[in-house]
């Protein structure tokens, strides 16, 4: 049913019985919480940062605990067994840096001392943390006499904040993995277990032994678990929708996929709840949610960037992530700077998927923070003679500005890497720097590093572009090239005028030295 009148934004409220006694907009997230509960005892799930997974826990050990008042009027009030409550035993590891075993194992006992202490348990004999974790769990099932739930809340951010000092990494993932050893071992005495964290690091290096634990981040029954869908902003969110451009809130927030294009996309609920209450578009998720590992090892691998609007890449990499190796596309993936676009199965077993932006806050920005790093000097001001030059198509202008672009990236940038990566490089900044503008920029054919074939389409004007890296002198080709593939042809219905632009770069002078344009 549509919300009927305005109640508050539950902006940063991780707190299932705040949200429901407190008068805040509720998305009823229980079709899952029913379907999680009784079907398997082991989950674990993948999110990126800020999707709502502290408020499924949540909401999960309210709903284990019984608190059955929290629930009237949702979908599982009158399926559930109220008169069955269980122990729930919740971790988090979402505060504060540990940068030592040290410090991570002082965070663990005092997490386990508060959950001693909430259920009313003693701990009877000093032991290790592992013990500590096995006697808890052992004692509230005993105490209770009914088996535990433990409930675990961004399990990986020990290892994350220290992902690119890999000794102190593996030092935290070996105390990690002491923990949740545990739950192996356990079996007996547990109900449900939940795991949820940013990234999805293998079995071995933090769940040996847990064969059953269950992968759900990919799965198609769950990929509204979490963020809102179309209906949700449409039905919940109705009274706070009017003033607003419905189809520039999908075009900004909308398109995260865990799964291909036949399953529905979702919003980031934190850029929707700070939409309805600030009443403008902007990036927030991206600015409260970057972590700057991401921009470093994007940087430092030299990665292309117009590569990323379409990615293809097998289903192993995207759920391959460790320490000593984290494959580019399930670092974007799994952090959310990248979604699923298209899935194909070419061959029984092997499954590729086809990754690019989630939607335009992504790719703007992204490519705004990747701008520096690519050797811009002050890509606000280049910003906005871009945005000058494409608003009064002028095309003798955007030549000169690209011109100076490039004279003022550091000539010192290329020494001692590989003629390919500079030349890839160079084609970076030309895509990221219309990429950063917010306008729609399309890459016909990301495959080659050096050569960037892209489509602009702003106010009222289509360009094609294609760019071409060539030795020193121009060879009057990039145009041709363009022609010569009929990229034009599908915009001809369209009815805007199309330009064409030829732009050739040469690799000695590290400059343009062609900018060739046709309008037809």
């Amino acid at each position: 049913m549509p919300a009927t009148h305005r109640r508050k934004l539950p902006i940063g409220i991780q707190t299932f019985s705040d949200i429901r006694e407190g008068g805040y907009y509720y998305v009823d997230k229980t079709p899952f919480i029913e379907k999680l509960a009784n079907q398997n005892k082991y989950y674990f799930l993948s999110r990126p940062r800020r999707f709502g997974k502290s408020l499924l826990l949540d909401t999960l050990g309210c709903l284990f605990e019984g608190r059955q008042a929290l629930f009237e009027g949702l979908y599982i009030y009158d399926k559930w067994d109220w008169q069955q409550r269980y122990p729930v035993v919740r971790l988090s590891f979402g505060s504060g840096v540990m940068q030592t075993r040290q410090e991570l194992d002082v965070r663990i006992r005092d997490q386990l001392r508060t959950e001693r202490e909430r259920l009313g348990l003693t701990l009877t004999y000093d032991t290790d943390i592992a013990g500590e974790f096995e006697q808890l769990i052992r004692q509230a099932h005993s105490h209770y006499g009914q088996r535990v739930v433990v409930l675990i809340d961004e399990y990986d951010k020990p290892i994350l904040d220290n992902i690119l000092d890999g000794d102190r990494a593996r030092e935290l993932r070996e105390g990690l993995k002491n923990l949740y050893s545990v739950l192996k071992d356990a079996d007996p005495h547990l109900h449900f277990v939940l795991l949820t964290g940013v990234s999805k690091f293998s079995k071995v290096s933090l769940f040996s032994g847990l064969n059953n634990l269950r992968d759900i981040t990919l799965s198609t029954d769950y990929v509204a678990v979490c963020g809102y869908t179309d209906h949700d902003v449409d039905t919940v969110f109705a009274p706070e929708l009017p003033g607003l451009d419905r189809n520039e809130i999908r075009r900004w927030y909308n398109g995260y996929r865990w799964g291909g294009p036949e399953v529905p996309s979702v919003y980031n609920p934190f850029d929707v709840l700070l939409l309805l209450e600030e009443r403008h578009f902007s990036p927030y998720w991206f600015e409260s949610a970057t972590p700057t590992f991401l921009v470093d090892i994007l940087t430092q691998r030299g990665v292309f960037t117009p590569a990323l609007s379409q990615l293809q890449t097998e289903a192993e990499l995207l759920g391959r992530f460790d320490v000593d190796h984290i494959a580019t596309e399930a670092l974007l993936f799994q952090t959310g700077y990248l979604t699923v676009h298209a899935t194909e199965e070419p061959m029984t077993g092997y499954r590729l998927y086809t990754l690019g932006y989630p939607n335009r806050e992504v790719e703007t920005s992204l490519n705004q923070a990747l701008l520096p790093l690519l050797g811009l000097q002050e890509p606000p001001r280049e910003r906005l003679t871009l945005f000058r030059l494409l608003q009064a198509n002028d095309l003798a202008g955007l030549g000169l500005h690209l011109k100076a672009l490039y004279a003022g990236l550091p000539h010192d940038w290329y020494r001692n890497n590989p003629i390919a990566q500079y030349e890839g490089h160079y084609a970076s900044v030309f895509y990221s720097h219309f990429a950063a503008l917010g306008v729609d920029v399309t890459v016909e054919d990301a495959s080659h590093h050096g050569k960037v074939d892209m489509s602009v389409d702003f106010n009222g004007h289509i360009y094609l572009f294609e760019f071409k890296v060539v030795e020193q002198l121009p060879e009057g080709k990039a145009l041709e090239q363009i022609k010569a593939k009929g990229y034009a042809d599908k915009h001809r219905a369209s009815g805007k005028p199309i330009h064409l632009v030829g732009v050739e770069f040469s690799s000695v002078q590290r400059q343009i030295v062609a900018f060739d344009v046709e309008t037809l």
